[in-house]
Order: C-alpha cells, then structure tokens, then sequence
C-alpha cells in the first residue's frame, strides 16, 4: 500500500463511466478496496447533484462530489450543498443571447435542478449530445421558455451551452472568451461555464482543505479539457486511455481507457493494492 495518498478524485464522464454512462462492476470493487485502505474517492465532475443521483447507491463510499465543475460541493450522504460558488445574472443573460444566436441549446444548472428548453431536449443528437438525451429526459426539468425561466434566477451554478457544429462552438468560445468566467470545451461541441476563478481544481482544493487533506496526497484521474487544472493541482495526475493526446502527456501518469476499467486499474496501481 502506498501511503503517499488519501484521496482520489475521480471525473465521470469518460472516466468512472463506461461509454454507455454505467459504473463497471470491477471500477466500483476496486473504489471500494481502496476505501477499505483508507483512501476517499470523490465525484469531481461537470454533472449537477440530479444528474448523479442514480450513481450514490453503486459506489456508496464516494461520499463527497465536487460536481457543477467545482462550482457545487456537495455530501452525498448528508444530502446537502456544503460550498457554492455562483455565476451572477448578467453572464447568464450572455449565455442567452449566445445561444439565440447560434442557434445552440441553453442548459443551467442551479444548486438543486437541471433547466433545459422542453423543445430542445426531445432532439439532443442535433447538438452532438444524444448519447445524455434519456438522462436529461430523466433528471432534468423542461421549461416551454429557459429565458423566463432565466429570469427568476438571480445567479446559477453552472452554465452550457450545446452547437451543431464544432465551428459554431469555436465561432461563440472567441466572442465569448473575454467575459468573467471559466469557460471549458469538454465535449466536440460544448461550451461549459462557471463563475470566475471556479474550477474543478478550485473544489476539490475547497473539499481537500475541508478533510485536513494536502493537495499533494490527491490524486486525480481524467479525461477531458474541463479536467485540466484538476489534474495540474494534484499530487499524482493520471490520465484515460481515451483522453486527449494533450491530456496524456500533461499527467504523470496514463491508465486504460475507461471502456477497459481504466480507473479502477489506475487507483490500484497508483496506490499498490
């Protein structure tokens, strides 16, 4: 057993999922052997509280979530929100207006709820993101008008954008890329925003410092271009199979991808069980 580390941080989305957005039996044992050692593992991922609901009885020693992309942390046995850090109205009006614009579909994420037009949530394969149309038809609520719904909110958690095209995405990133935000590129064709200096890295620094944990005893395992600063801000950073070249080669360390158990494979050679 290594004892260089206590916590594991773990994106979800092409890393703890399979690609059919399921837990592999064998990455669930192998949370659960490295809990036995007394080492956490955390969701650190871009997923809002309703969007990880159905994942907290698979893998029931994953007790935190940095979630909203570090906007959000929160105790998945307490049930509750313990940190915030919110995008104030008027970048949610930004947002509006960019997808009005585009063309794009708008979807925002509070502390509690999942918000999605009602008619752009029966067609998601348009905006490259069909493969979350029966999860967001699940645990999203749709609105006849996400600008009304906009404007009953006084700041929001999180904020993406959804194009039909990576043109149309890379066209709005350059318009938009000015504003006070973190804005993330972690599909082909999103934008995701959170408030500014808010970031996967930021949370889980929040969450560590909360466990009397030093960032050098983390390790993180990602995929994608919203797992960057996580990666660069932990002790030992690894990397999917399935990441990006540019991925790979910032982390220390590069494990199978995630259709293979490359997680579970990771935190076992990482920590010597």
């Amino acid at each position: 057993m290594n004892p260089n580390y206590r916590l594991v941080a773990l994106d979800m989305d092409g890393t703890l999922l399979t690609p059919d957005k399921t837990i592999d039996p064998a990455t669930a044992r192998d949370i659960a052997l490295a809990s036995e050692h007394g080492v956490q593992a955390v969701f650190c991922t871009g997923r809002a509280v309703p969007e990880l609901r159905d994942y907290f009885g698979m893998v029931p020693q994953m007790r935190y979530a940095v979630c909203n992309s570090g906007a959000i942390v929160y105790d998945c046995t307490e049930r509750k929100c313990l940190f915030r850090s919110l995008i104030p109205h008027e970048m949610l009006a930004a947002a509006l207006a960019a997808a009005e614009k585009y063309r794009a579909m708008l979807h925002f994420l509070t502390e509690d709820e999942s918000i999605v037009s009602a008619s752009d949530v029966t067609h998601m394969a348009d905006f490259h993101m069909g493969i979350y149309q029966t999860m967001f038809q699940r645990v999203a609520r749709p609105v006849e008008s996400v600008a009304q719904e906009a404007a009953r909110h006084g700041a929001v958690a999180k904020i993406n954008l959804y194009f039909r095209s990576p043109e149309e995405r890379s066209a709005c990133f350059q318009e938009m890329r000015q504003l006070p935000l973190v804005i993330a590129l972690p599909e082909v064709t999103t934008l995701e925003m959170t408030a500014q200096g808010v970031s996967k890295a930021s949370g889980l620094s929040w969450l560590a410092e909360m466990l009397g944990i030093p960032m050098e005893q983390v390790i993180g395992i990602g995929d994608s271009d919203n797992d960057r600063e996580m990666l660069r801000s932990v002790g030992l950073s690894i990397a999917m199979g399935n990441a990006s070249a540019d991925i790979q080669a910032q982390c220390g360390m590069v494990t199978a991808d995630n259709a293979h158990n490359g997680a579970g494979r990771a935190i076992r050679r990482a920590l010597a069980l």
